[in-house]
């Protein structure tokens, strides 16, 4: 599923703004661009994730290989 593409907006105040349009054109949603951007940050994406899974379980390969290594003396 693709992400909704944001264009960007000032407010009366100056602040930037996101805003994500529907299909028709009309405004879907819109936030400041600190709290898009802050989110953005906290949210995992999936290669992360994969990246993380990968070496946790090198890690966990390791530890085993060392431990039959230490058995074996």
């Amino acid at each position: 599923m693709a992400r909704a593409r944001r264009t960007t907006h000032r407010s009366t105040a100056g602040k930037k703004l996101y805003a994500v349009r529907d299909a028709s054109g009309r405004f879907k949603d819109i936030q400041t661009y600190e709290r898009a951007h802050r989110a953005d940050l906290a949210r995992t994406s999936k290669a992360e994730l994969a990246a993380k899974k990968k070496a946790a379980k090198k890690k966990a390969a390791k530890k085993t290989a060392k431990k039959k290594a230490a058995k074996k003396r």
